[in-house]
């Protein structure tokens, strides 16, 4: 690791990146609670956005300022261009600032990410306006289905 990233000062140990629809009030909640309880500071953004503040810079900040992200792929989560987004900026800062990135592949395979077969290829689709960042996002997409992570298929 390098100097510059073991002497960064973290604000947050991890960053959870989640489809919230899809997770947010079972797996994800009950992931945070855990992680609290241990004493690892955890963003999430229903917990730890504060107010007043631009919503889209203090995700992107948070996830700088996080030692580790944890991305928790769901069945919908590239129909959220925010979600997208933020697994581009996640992986920047794993080449970048050498991020730890944990995938949970929750109910989908690590291959469906890897090779956007579907749900998210027909995800992709509903983004065809915007094909510059579409290229990006599945670019991250490809990067983050190649990391080693946890595989929860029909989980409860």
């Amino acid at each position: 690791m390098s100097h510059a990233s073991s002497s960064k000062v973290c604000k947050y140990d991890i960053f959870l990146s989640f489809r919230g629809e899809d997770t947010r009030r079972n797996f994800v909640s009950h992931l945070y609670n855990a992680l609290e309880q241990r004493g690892i500071r955890t963003f999430k953004d229903d917990e730890r956005l504060e107010t007043g503040k631009s919503i889209s810079d203090e995700l992107l900040k948070a996830i700088q300022e996080s030692k580790f992200a944890i991305v928790i792929f769901s069945k919908s989560y590239a129909t959220s261009r925010w979600c997208l987004e933020e697994l581009a900026h996640i992986i920047k800062c794993k080449k970048e600032l050498e991020q730890i990135v944990i995938p949970v592949f929750y109910d989908v395979s690590p291959s469906d990410v890897r090779h956007q077969n579907p749900p998210f290829a027909d995800s992709f689709s509903q983004h065809k306006d915007d094909m510059e960042n579409v290229q990006r996002w599945r670019g991250a997409f490809v990067e983050a289905g190649k990391i080693s992570g946890y595989h929860l298929l029909n989980f409860k």
